[in-house]
């Protein structure tokens, strides 16, 4: 049985208190199809009737499954590929001469989902850095959900992940075969730092970030949330840096902080000049 209009409601909220994104009408079959199992497996028949009985519960791990659940994104490695190209073409290279003196490179990944974002980010800069153990790279990989996160850590992808947009050469070079998934090489895993943080909170960086991949979250938020989040992304972008936001996202009309910049096929931003 389908979720009844009340307790999608219920769904909506819980997820939009704890997370800022939005569950608009037209969405139940993503609270049919992701809360199905969870349902099942807590002992329900239905999900109306496991979502009218979590209702009167205090917020516990169930409440937070569902949310960890119906804010997870779709990803694959390489998704879009565009702006992994202008990583490596143009921002890698201006990249290396900037930073020459510190060889300190710092890039954050936001909304991860199942990792495959951060590395292959990873993989491209051990690609293109021709001396890149001498250099420090950290990649920060964040996400809302600690259940995905804890999936991406084991860098171990099904052959159906692995043949969505990752390179063969990448393959041959960075994984190995376990049986039936691919396991990432611990040059790659060492390389991202995965660590649980809600965007709707404070960022906890003291420091920051060389380039920075926000994508295809902020289309599930208001325009409110929107604008805190610029605003604290602000704090963690140097006038150099960029920032990398999903083909339906822009920051226009929602900051004046940023300015579009277009490098190869992408358009990324950067703080604007005063």
């Amino acid at each position: 049985m389908e979720v009844n209009s009340s307790n999608f409601e219920y769904v909506s909220k819980l997820v939009k208190e704890h997370s800022s994104i939005v569950l608009e009408s037209g969405k139940e079959y993503l609270v049919n199809s992701r809360l199905y199992e969870l349902a099942k497996d807590s002992g329900f028949k239905g999900l109306n009737d496991f979502i009218a009985d979590i209702r009167n519960k205090p917020f516990n791990s169930i409440h937070k499954k569902i949310i960890e659940l119906m804010t997870t994104n779709e990803t694959s490695f390489f998704r879009d590929f565009y702006p992994f190209e202008t990583l490596k073409n143009d921002i890698i290279p201006e990249m290396l001469e900037r930073k020459k003196s510190d060889k300190t490179i710092r890039i954050w990944s936001a909304a991860c989902s199942t990792g495959q974002e951060p590395y292959s980010i990873a993989m491209i800069l051990r690609d293109a850095i021709p001396d890149v153990d001498s250099w420090r790279i950290v990649i920060n990989a964040t996400d809302l959900s600690t259940t995905i996160l804890e999936y991406a850590k084991r860098g171990v992808y099904k052959q159906v992940e692995v043949n969505r947009g990752l390179p063969v050469a990448y393959i041959l070079k960075y994984f190995e075969q376990i049986g039936t998934e691919w396991k990432l090489k611990d040059e790659i895993r060492k390389m991202v730092v995965f660590e649980e943080i809600n965007l709707n909170k404070p960022f906890p960086w003291w420091y920051t970030f060389d380039v920075i991949f926000m994508r295809n979250v902020l289309i599930y938020f208001e325009i409110e949330t929107k604008k805190l989040i610029f605003e604290k992304l602000k704090q963690c972008l140097a006038p150099e840096s960029y920032l990398f936001l999903g083909n339906a996202e822009t920051t226009i009309n929602l900051d004046a902080g940023f300015e579009p910049v277009t490098l190869g096929k992408s358009v990324c931003y950067r703080l604007k000049k005063i």
